[in-house]
């Protein structure tokens, strides 16, 4: 269950009008904070990721489906904390990046 201050930051921002991924950014900024606190143990940043779009989806915000996956993550993090370190995460957003750059080539 999201916390009721995640609830209303992402109520505002549709309120604002913004685009679903900008009112699921709290949930997921949430789920970031619990790995870090050690509620539980992501093994890769984008499983972090994965939980806090799946909140979002619960709680109403109308994101697209997850895509299906073809190839098994490769890489598994020796330690669930350090899946989302600040390095971590801009390892994936700049991986990221890199895919989007080659599919729209």
């Amino acid at each position: 269950m999201p916390e009721k201050s995640t609830l209303r930051k992402a109520r505002a921002a549709k309120r604002a009008g913004k685009s679903p991924t900008t009112q699921a950014g709290p949930f997921v900024h949430e789920e970031i904070e619990h790995v870090r606190e050690g509620k539980h143990g992501a093994r890769s940043t984008e499983q972090a990721i994965a939980i806090g779009l799946s909140k979002a989806r619960r709680a109403g915000v109308k994101l697209p489906p997850p895509p299906k996956r073809t190839t098994p993550t490769r890489r598994r993090a020796k330690s669930s904390r350090s899946t989302v370190t600040t390095k971590a995460l801009s390892l994936h957003a700049k991986r990221a990046a890199r895919r989007r750059k080659r599919a729209s080539a």
